[in-house]
Parts: C-alpha cells; sequence; structure tokens
C-alpha cells in the first residue's frame, strides 16, 4: 500500500511516538506500507521541523533535521508533481499534498487537516485513527 502522510502526522508521531500517528510511524518503519512525498512536502516538513516549538521538542538541530530529510528521501518513493492540476478548495497551500497522493499513485493521504479531509468523498482520504486501524 502506498501512503501521503501529511506534514501534521509526520511531525505528530515524531513528537509522540506512543500516540496513533507514532504507531503509523512505526508501521511505516516496519515496512507494513510504502510512504509517498514529493520536494515540496519535503520542504514543508523541513520548515516545520525548524520551528522553534517542534525542534526543541525533538530536541534536534539543523544537522539532525537535515539527516532526517535525507533518510526521508532515501526511504520514502519521491513523486514528481511538476504539471499535476490539484487543488484543494478550502485551503489551496494543501495542493501539494492532494497533488503528490495523485503523482505518486497513492492509495491514500493520512491527515488530521480538515480542509484535505473534506475531501474524502472524492479522494481516499483518512484520519490516522482511521488509518491505524486498518494496519
Amino acid at each position: 500500500m502506498k501512503v501521503v502522510l501529511d506534514t501534521n502526522v509526520l511531525l505528530s508521531g515524531l513528537i509522540l511516538p506512543q500516540s496513533i500517528p507514532g504507531q503509523i510511524i512505526n508501521a511505516w518503519r516496519k515496512s507494513k506500507f510504502d510512504l509517498v512525498l514529493s520536494e515540496p512536502l519535503l520542504e514543508e516538513i523541513g520548515r516545520a521541523l525548524r520551528y522553534p516549538k517542534i525542534s526543541n521538542r525533538l530536541k534536534w538541530d539543523g544537522g539532525k533535521i537535515s539527516l532526517f530529510l535525507e533518510l526521508l528521501r532515501l526511504h520514502a518513493q519521491l513523486a514528481d508533481i511538476s504539471g499535476i492540476n490539484a487543488r484543494v478548495p478550502r485551503d489551496p497551500q494543501d495542493n501539494h499534498v492532494l497533488a503528490t497522493m495523485l503523482a505518486g499513485h497513492a492509495d491514500v493521504i493520512v491527515t488530521g487537516d480538515a480542509h484535505l479531509l473534506y475531501l474524502k468523498d472524492e479522494y481516499p482520504i483518512l484520519t490516522p485513527r482511521e488509518f491505524a486501524a486498518s494496519l
């Protein structure tokens, strides 16, 4: 199964390893699904990891963040979203998440973002709890 994890799920899983998002990260580490990312999604993850609120909780410096992003590049499938017309009407800043799913032929997006969840009648989008229950 090919899965796009939204930034909020990935960060929540890193910060709280015992949480449902943490269980999802652990399932990926155990190869229970293939992670699909794109350069814009990796850039968003990198920016978010550098927010003091996040980096202080993780106790990660710039070197650790760079290493983590490189590990994601090595172990995830990278989708080229150039030329993909994907629209999230309620939040165009999330267009790249939907485009990643379409370009990467992912089976599902896992997110806690209400703007993306609003599209679950049109696209396979699950909350972390729903996805974890399917693992």
